[in-house]
């Protein structure tokens, strides 16, 4: 009896650890979502689907689900094509490369309220670099982060910069267990090199392609610090993502039932993202060489 209750006992500590901090909010979420607490009094009456109905019906809510799907319909896809171009320059073992890859991986493990920071200084308006430089050639000084149309460029930008580091070492590790005997039955071919990476690098690297999808759209939907430092969802809502918006309404407004049935809306939204690439991406994701 002792020998079949180890291995449980041994994950039980792991377990009681997600269960207090991922479980259990998240089955607290859903619970006040259907409630209306401020944080200030004690009493949480219960108010139905009220919550869901007054989100479902702001058009702030569906702004920023606009914001949102742009932000991730274009960071992502921009992400992966840099990354696996760049990736594919790295994966040489020369000094040069490693140094390069150090270099490109340091944004991704770098404080994001940092990068926020100096990037806000960088894109003022008024005392900004870029502007700065833009002056040395004549040229006016743009409102990069107070235009509805550049301000959110400017945090894909941003966003993109951060991230890149992490995608670029991902697919070295990808292209790293593509075997060498492909590329050199290509070449015996008279394989081009563009051909040889559309016809043998891409469908080989295409587990860590579709892992990398799931994982960056993840991260787009929930993307926040840098938005909040930046510009915090302005100007006029044209950077007001979703979880900009959970925050305002749950720790700025205090309304915990509203915040939570975005909340919930958003893991909604995220589940039925990673079914649908499942659906469809999966099915081209062949995990033997």
């Amino acid at each position: 009896m002792h020998s079949r209750m180890t291995p449980y006992l041994l994950i039980a500590p792991l377990l009681a650890f997600i269960a207090v901090f991922t479980y259990i909010p998240i089955l607290t979420s859903v619970d006040l979502s259907f409630r209306e607490w401020d944080f200030l009094t004690a009493a949480k009456p219960w108010v139905g689907t009220e919550n869901y109905r007054l989100v479902l019906s702001s058009t702030q809510f569906w702004n920023s689900v606009k914001v949102t799907a742009i932000f991730a319909l274009v960071s992502v896809p921009l992400r992966l094509l840099l990354a696996i171009g760049i990736a594919s320059y790295l994966v040489r073992e020369a000094l040069p490369q490693r140094l390069l890859r150090g270099a490109l991986f340091l944004p991704s493990v770098t404080s994001t309220v940092a990068i926020a920071v100096v990037f806000s200084w960088l894109f003022a308006t008024d005392y900004g670099v870029i502007n700065a430089a833009l002056a040395v050639f004549g040229l006016p000084k743009i409102y990069w982060l107070q235009d509805p149309q550049l301000a959110l460029w400017v945090i894909i930008f941003v966003n993109t910069w951060k991230q890149l580091g992490y995608d670029i070492v991902i697919y070295i590790a990808g292209l790293q267990a593509i075997p060498t005997d492909l590329y050199d039955a290509a070449n015996v071919d008279g394989g081009k090199r563009f051909h040889v990476f559309r016809r043998v690098t891409v469908p080989l690297v295409m587990p860590t392609t579709y892992f990398l999808l799931v994982i960056s759209m993840i991260e787009a939907f929930q993307v926040f610090t840098v938005v909040d430092v930046m510009t915090r969802g302005g100007p006029a809502g044209a950077t007001d993502m979703v979880v900009n918006m959970l925050y305002r309404v749950g720790f700025t407004l205090f309304d915990i039932g509203q915040g939570s049935a975005i909340a919930v809306l958003l893991f909604i939204l995220l589940i039925a993202l990673a079914v649908f690439k499942a659906r469809v991406l999966g099915r081209r994701v062949h995990y033997e060489a």
